[in-house]
This record gives structure tokens, C-alpha cells and sequence, in this order.
């Protein structure tokens, strides 16, 4: 119920840029209620799935749980935030998937899937088309939407092995790299600290990811692991998302790196997320590193 009022209230009294309506103003502080919704929807899609492990054999036994997740991506797409309502799906997903659905209901979902993905691009927004087009080619408009990206490789690979320093980047540090603080992070640390920075943050992505799903395999109830498991795979869609995006094997979205990318919400999203996982962990009898 709380993540659709947020949800509500932001098509209602949101703030609107680049194109989408995503924040609320409260005071100095601007915040996204999609972020907070995605830690709220694990929870409740934990609840909702704990007593459902096993059971998932048939079309019927996923009605509810699709109409559960169902709402809150709709209202996330219609702001429209498409990368948001993606991890939405990637969530939902995961926990399916560790809910123990059977493999002739995996095949039949994304057969469907597949099939009406085409549709699909007559709802999107004509900036979401535009940005898909130039992921496939971004020299078909370098100085608009295809700006981001191309700035992006150039940044990364200037960067070279060890980087240009801190505070040294060229393509950051004159601003030639758009939302380099938020959603470009990455290509801000490929710049300054070369491949060797880039390959130190992602193995401690990967580490915190590994931590992640390690919690949910040795957890003793299943809700925890339900928990366990959809924060395990918030983080690694995120991850994979936004760093393919920097280097130019995804298209542009406004999926953040987590604990790296400037925003209250994300981050404050993020250090509650590692709170429920430390609480599952401690919830054995035994501590594990």
C-alpha cells in the first residue's frame, strides 16, 4: 500500500526533468519514492511468496504475484522511468526463479515475452526510442542522444592503466561527460584511475554481490532467503546495467551504480538493503565471512 502512494503521489505532485517525472521536493531534499519502492516490493513480494515455495506449477498460481508486482511497474513506467521498472522485473525474476517455479512455466513466460516484445516499442517514448537507436549506433546523432555514450568510451579509454589521476579527467572534470556524478560514475572512476580502478570497484561489486547471495543460500527460513535473494539481484542487474551502459553494451537508462552514483535515494535505498542482510545473517547460529 505505501509503495503505491508513493508511486501515486509522484504523478500527482512530482518534479519533472529530463523529460520524466521521478522526484518529489521536500524542503532542499529531492527524493524518488521508485527507489524506496524497490526495497518495499521485496519485502512484500517475500511475504506474499513465502508461502507459495514449491507451488508455483501452474498459470493460475501466478496470477497473483504478477498483479502484486504488476502495478507498481506500471505506475514506474508511466512516470516513465523504463531502466527502473526493468529492475522491477529482474527482481521479480529472481524471486520466481528461487521460489522454485517450474522450468515449462519459465519457457512459456519468456516465449511470450519474445513474442510481444515488439509491441513494446510502440509504448515507449519517442526520447526512449531515440535511445535505443543509438545504442545500436550512436554516430546517427553524436551531439544529442548518442552525446552520453560516445563521451563515455572516451572518458573510459583515455583512461588507459592507470588512469589520469583524481580530479585530472579531462572529459569529467570540464564537463564534457553528461550526469557524471550520478549515472556516468563509472566512467568518471575509468578516467582517473584507469582499468586497474575499474577492475578494484568491480570486484568489490562483485563481493558484495557474492556476499548477497551467499546470505540467502545459508538462511534458515524462507523469507529471509525470499529477501536475501531479491536485494542479491537488485544489485546485480544494477550493476550489470549501468556498467554495460558506460562502456557501450547497453543502452542509456538512469539505472544508478550502487553506493557509487550521487543520490539520496539510491543510496539511502542501498544502506538499508545491507541492514536486512546483515539482520538475515545474523539470524543463524553460526557467523560466515
Amino acid at each position: 500500500g505505501i509503495t503505491l502512494l508513493m508511486l501515486i503521489a509522484v504523478m500527482a505532485v512530482g518534479t519533472s526533468a529530463l523529460g520524466a517525472q521521478r522526484w518529489i521536493q521536500l524542503g532542499p531534499i529531492t527524493i524518488q519514492p521508485s527507489e524506496f519502492s524497490k526495497l518495499l516490493m521485496i519485502i512484500c513480494m517475500a511475504k506474499m511468496l513465502e508461502p507459495r515455495i514449491g507451488k508455483l506449477d501452474t498459470f493460475k498460481s501466478l496470477i497473483l504475484p504478477v498483479l502484486y508486482v504488476g502495478v507498481p511497474i506500471a505506475l514506474v513506467f508511466l512516470q516513465p522511468d523504463l531502466g527502473t521498472s526493468l529492475v522491477y522485473i529482474a527482481i521479480f525474476v529472481g524471486m520466481l526463479f528461487i521460489s522454485g517455479i517450474k522450468t515449462r512455466l519459465i519457457k512459456l513466460i519468456a516465449g511470450t515475452g519474445l513474442l510481444l516484445m515488439p509491441l513494446g516499442w510502440f509504448v515507449l517514448k519517442e526520447y526512449q526510442k531515440q535511445r535505443i537507436l543509438v545504442f545500436l549506433n550512436p554516430d546517427i546523432d553524436p551531439f544529442g542522444s548518442g552525446y552520453h555514450i560516445i563521451q563515455s568510451k572516451i572518458a573510459i579509454g583515455s583512461g588507459l592503466i592507470f588512469g589520469k589521476g583524481i580530479f585530472n579527467g579531462t572529459q569529467s572534470q570540464l564537463n564534457f561527460l553528461p550526469e557524471n556524478h550520478t549515472d556516468f560514475i563509472f566512467s568518471v572512476i575509468g578516467e582517473e584511475f584507469g582499468f586497474v580502478g575499474c577492475i578494484i570497484v568491480l570486484l568489490l561489486l562483485f563481493m558484495l554481490i557474492y556476499r548477497s547471495i551467499k546470505v540467502a543460500y545459508m538462511c534458515n527460513d524462507n523469507f529471509g532467503m525470499l529477501l536475501a535473494t531479491g536485494i542479491a539481484t537488485m544489485f546485480t542487474f544494477e550493476v550489470l546495467v549501468n556498467v554495460g551502459m558506460t562502456i557501450g553494451i547497453m543502452p542509456v537508462t538512469g539505472i544508478p551504480l550502487p553506493f557509487l552514483s550521487y543520490g539520496v535515494s539510491a543510496l539511502t535505498t542501498n544502506m538499508l538493503s545491507i541492514g536486512i542482510l546483515l539482520n538475515i545473517a545474523m539470524q543463524r547460529t553460526k557467523y560466515i565471512f
